[in-house]
C-alpha cells in the first residue's frame, strides 16, 4: 500500500483550479477529493528512487473554502489520524477581495518537539497554531518563502548523525549536503515538522531559492564560480540542488496552464523514471543558465507578483557583470510593463534587496570597482577576497542592474494605469526593515514604491549582525560609506532612499494586506508566551497607500 511520505503541499491557487505537491512511498494515482465537490487526480513521477505528483485540482468557485482529502490508490492517506489541526482547505479567491500576503526568508528546520530550539520560536510554527486556533479568523491568501527555504550547508545534529551513518563525513563536503537523497532528508526535516506540514497544506506558497538552498554565496563572482568547478564534490551537490529544486519548490510555482506546456514536466511524467532527463536539465542550466528560467509570475486579483531568480540567473563575467542575463532581464520589464492597468499593485519578490543601508550599499559598489580593476590588479585581488569574506553580493554589486531595476520601476509606477504601489520583497540580511526611495525632481514614478525586507523567519541573529546593520542605517555609516565609494570612484547612485521602517531583529514574518489601491503593512515576531508556547506579536504597521 502507498504511504504518504511528504505533503501536502497546496501550491497554485486561484478562482477555479488548485495544484497539491505529494510524496508517496511508491508509485500510485494520487486523487484529491474536496468536501464539495473538488476533485484532481494524477499518476506519481519517479526521480532517484521517490514518488511524486502535483494534482491539479478543478471544481473549485470563487470566494469558497472547502475542506480537501489526498487519496493515494484510494486510501485515504491526508488528513493524518488523530490530527490534532482542523482540516486543511483550499480558499478560492473572488474578484474584489482583499489580498493578504506574508513573506519571509531564512529557515532552519525546528528541531524536534522537546528539544531546545537555540534560536527561538520559528514564525511558520507560530503563524499555523495561530491559524489552527481560530481555523475562520485572518489567514493569508498566499506564503510568499524568499529563499533558504534549505540549508545545504548548515545541517542540523539529527542530520549530521544521518549522514555519518551514510558516508565518511571527512571526507569532503563533509556536514553539507552531497547528493539528491541528502537533498530529500533535507525537505524531510523541514517540511514533516507537523506544524509546518499543516501550514503548507492549508496555505497557498510561492518560493524562490537563494544562496544556502545551495551553497553560501552561490555565484558570488566568475573566480567563486571556478574555484568550486575545481572541487570535486561541486558538480554533484550543485546538479542534485537543481533537480531537488525543480521537484520540490519549482514545479509548484506554476500554473496549471504552465505546467501542461512545460516540456520537461512532460518528459520526467512520461518516462518511468526521470532522473537522468531531470539530470540532464539541470547539466545544461549549469553549462547555459540563459537555458532556463526559474523566476516566474502569479497574480492575484489586481495584484501582480514577479518573482525574479537573482542567483542562477547571473552574468559573472568582471566586465559585463549583471544580476540578470539579457534574457532575464527582458523577462522582468516585459512582465512589469504588461496590461499596467490590469493591476493597482506590482510585487517583484527578489530573494536579495534592492536597497540596503547606505553604508553597505556603497561598501558593495566600490567592492565591484575594484573588482573589475578600477585600482589595478593588487587592489582587484584584495577586493575579491573582502567580497567572498563580506557576502558583498547584493544588487548594489552589480551597479548596472541596480540602475536598471530603478529605471524600470520608475516606469512601470509612472503615466496613465500607474498602480499604486511598486514593492520590492526581499529577504537574506537576517533584519527586517522599510526603505522608501526618491527620484531627481521630475524624475520619480506615481506609484508609492518601497523595499520591504524580512528576515530571517528562523535563524541565528548574531550580535555582530545587530550592530553591523544599526550603524549601517546611521549617519555615520553613511559618511563611511561614501569614503568607500570615493576611493573607488563610484557615481552616486541615480535614487537616493531612506529607512522609514526598523530595523526590528527575530524571527518575523511581514504581511501585506492589498484592498483596492490600499496597501498595509504588518510586521510580526515570533516571542515566547508566558504561558509557554509561542505566538506572533505585532512589533508595527503602517499603511503603504490608502
Amino acid at each position: 500500500m502507498a504511504e504518504l511520505r511528504l505533503g501536502p503541499l497546496l501550491r497554485y491557487a486561484d478562482g477555479s483550479s488548485a495544484t497539491v505537491w505529494v510524496e508517496a512511498s511508491r508509485p500510485c494515482t494520487a486523487e484529491v477529493r474536496g468536501a464539495d465537490g473538488a476533485q484532481g487526480e494524477s499518476r506519481t513521477f519517479q526521480v532517484a528512487g521517490h514518488h511524486y505528483a502535483l494534482i491539479p485540482v478543478t471544481g473549485l468557485t470563487p470566494g469558497t473554502a472547502q475542506s480537501y482529502e489526498v487519496l493515494l490508490d484510494g486510501t485515504r492517506v491526508w488528513p493524518l489520524p488523530g490530527s490534532p489541526f482542523p482540516p486543511s482547505l483550499i480558499r478560492t479567491p473572488a474578484g474584489g477581495d482583499p489580498v493578504r500576503l506574508a513573506f519571509g526568508s531564512c529557515r532552519w528546520a525546528a528541531p524536534p518537539a522537546g528539544e531546545e530550539d537555540p534560536v527561538g520560536p520559528d514564525a511558520l510554527d507560530t503563524l499555523a497554531a495561530r491559524i489552527a486556533a481560530d481555523p475562520d479568523g485572518e489567514r493569508p491568501d498566499v506564503l510568499v518563502l524568499l529563499g533558504d527555504q534549505v540549508y545545504a550547508d548548515e545541517t542540523s545534529k539529527a542530520t549530521r548523525r544521518w549522514l555519518a551513518a551514510r558516508r565518511d563525513l571527512s571526507e569532503p563536503p563533509g556536514n553539507e549536503v552531497a547528493d539528491y537523497e541528502e537533498y530529500t532528508r533535507l525537505y524531510y526535516e523541514s517540511w514533516l515538522d507537523p506544524e509546518v506540514r499543516w501550514l503548507l497544506s492549508t496555505v497557498p506558497s510561492c518560493m524562490i531559492f537563494d544562496d544556502h538552498d545551495v551553497i553560501d554565496d552561490w555565484n558570488t563572482s566568475a573566480a567563486w564560480l571556478a574555484d568550486m568547478r575545481a572541487t570535486p564534490w561541486w558538480r554533484e551537490r550543485l546538479l542534485s540542488g537543481l533537480m531537488s529544486y525543480w521537484v520540490h519548490q519549482h514545479l509548484g510555482n506554476l500554473s496549471p496552464a504552465e505546467l501542461a506546456t512545460d516540456p520537461l514536466y512532460a518528459d520526467v511524467r512520461e518516462t518511468p523514471d526521470g532522473t537522468d532527463v531531470l539530470r540532464s536539465f539541470a547539466c545544461k542550466a549549469d553549462a547555459d543558465p540563459a537555458s532556463v528560467r526559474w523566476s516566474y509570475r502569479r497574480d492575484f486579483g489586481r495584484v501582480r507578483l514577479l518573482m525574479v531568480d537573482t542567483r542562477a540567473a547571473r552574468v559573472l563575467d568582471e566586465g559585463a557583470r549583471s544580476m540578470l542575463h539579457p534574457g532575464e532581464e527582458r523577462w522582468l520589464r516585459e512582465q512589469a510593463l504588461d496590461a499596467r492597468d490590469s493591476y493597482d499593485h506590482l510585487l517583484i519578490g527578489t530573494s536579495l534587496p534592492w536597497l540596503l543601508p547606505h553604508l553597505v550599499h556603497d561598501a558593495e559598489a566600490w567592492n565591484a570597482a575594484l573588482c573589475r580593476g578600477e585600482r589595478g590588479e593588487r587592489w582587484a585581488r584584495f577586493g575579491e577576497d573582502v567580497r567572498r569574506r563580506a557576502d558583498l553580493e547584493h544588487w548594489a554589486a552589480f551597479p548596472p542592474s541596480f540602475d536598471a531595476l530603478a529605471e524600470l520601476i520608475a516606469e512601470a509606477g509612472s503615466g496613465a494605469g500607474a498602480p499604486a504601489t511598486v514593492c520590492v520583497l526581499s529577504g537574506d540580511v537576517h533584519h527586517a526593515y522599510v526603505a522608501e526611495p526618491a527620484w531627481p525632481r521630475g524624475e520619480g514614478p506615481d506609484a508609492r514604491v518601497f523595499q520591504l525586507t524580512c528576515s530571517p523567519v528562523h535563524n541565528a541573529i548574531h550580535l555582530a549582525i545587530r550592530l553591523g546593520f544599526r550603524f549601517g542605517w546611521s549617519g555615520a555609516g553613511r559618511w563611511l560609506g561614501r569614503r568607500f565609494a570615493g576611493h573607488g570612484s563610484c557615481p552616486r547612485p541615480p535614487i537616493d532612499w531612506r529607512r522609514t521602517g526598523g530595523p526590528w531583529f527575530g524571527n518575523q514574518l511581514m504581511t501585506l494586506t492589498l484592498r483596492g489601491r490600499s496597501a498595509r503593512l504588518r510586521l510580526e515576531q515570533a516571542r515566547e508566551s508566558r504561558g509557554g508556547g509561542a505566538r506572533l506579536r505585532t512589533i508595527a504597521e503602517s499603511e503603504l497607500a490608502r
